[in-house]
């Protein structure tokens, strides 16, 4: 298997989520992984792009959802969507996240803020508006793999046990260290890093292992079905998903099955989503995409031929 645009990880052990924080952090515990190949930076729109180009793929976004998956919904809003950050103009409820989340029918890994959009100039940006499915697509044809959780986290921390991914503080000596939002989100973004929405990859310092944006920019896809951290499996259901891997406050028809993301986006602030740090972590619905959610890829040396 080709490892072009790799990085070697060796294997560890590290302390893995936090109890300083978020409670679904915690507790922390120890773990250990064995070495495996990890993409430098996020998948980017050109590397997606040459994986559409080779096997004609039509993500998530790109198809009408199936009604039979969602029997209440208004059959006027099963289109081709996603999910594109809306800003408003004032301060709002933080407890509500549509109040800046909006379903744009159209909006695409294409057209990352709908129709009209586009990526021209945004071949280095990660891409975005990709399910669960769709990563996993693209890693089975590059002959690579998500990573799991474990991996992601040991592979941002680097070695390292300070808060953020890079020491103990967010912006050392004033240097921007990740693409996250300045200001009060979600209206006023100062943009002090340079960046409103996704960077180029590669904008920001490297981490230990010489990997860009393990923090900010976009979170990312892993391999994990969501579920507290413990030493025991949680029950298998929903086709594979661990039984607390959908949101039990919600009505069964729309109990989607979730996986983990990694590492916050150009949306963490600090009045908000302070996830821009190794140990943060969140549930996604594998049926969701988003204008900040990409991927990137492993490799093990177990798997390779």
């Amino acid at each position: 298997m080709a490892t072009d645009g790799m990085v070697w990880v060796p294997g560890g052990r590290f302390t893995m989520g936090s109890d300083a924080h978020y409670p679904e952090e915690g507790p922390a515990h120890p773990m250990a992984v064995d070495g495996f190949h990890i993409d430098r930076h996020p998948v980017t729109n050109d590397q997606f792009a040459a994986f559409v180009a080779d096997t004609g793929h039509t993500t998530l976004a790109e198809r009408a959802p199936d009604a039979a998956d969602y029997p209440d919904a208004d059959p006027a809003l099963l289109v081709p969507s996603s999910a594109v950050f809306t800003p408003p103009a004032y301060p709002v409820d933080l407890r509500d996240a549509y109040l800046w989340w909006s379903a744009v029918a159209g909006a695409d890994w294409r057209h990352p803020q709908g129709p009209g959009s586009g990526i021209d100039g945004l071949g280095h940006h990660p891409v975005v508006h990709v399910g669960h499915a769709d990563a996993e697509a693209y890693a089975a044809w590059a002959g690579r793999t998500l990573p799991t959780e474990a991996e992601w986290e040991y592979a941002a921390r680097a070695g390292g046990s300070g808060e953020y991914a890079w020491g103990t503080e967010l912006t050392p000596d004033g240097r921007h260290m990740a693409n996250v939002w300045q200001g009060d989100f979600p209206y006023a973004n100062e943009q002090a890093d340079g960046w409103y929405w996704t960077s180029p990859v590669g904008s920001f310092p490297v981490n230990g292992f010489g990997l860009h944006d393990m923090i900010g920019n976009v979170w990312e896809w892993t391999a994990d079905w969501w579920s507290a951290h413990r030493a025991e499996p949680a029950p298998a259901c929903c086709g594979g998903a661990r039984a607390s891997s959908v949101d039990p406050a919600l009505p069964p028809p729309a109990r989607i099955p979730r996986k983990v993301i990694k590492g916050g986006s150009y949306l963490c602030a600090p009045n908000y989503c302070r996830r821009y740090r190794p140990a943060a972590r969140l549930p996604q619905p594998i049926d969701t995409t988003t204008g900040h959610v990409g991927f990137r890829c492993v490799a093990r040396p177990s798997t390779r031929p």
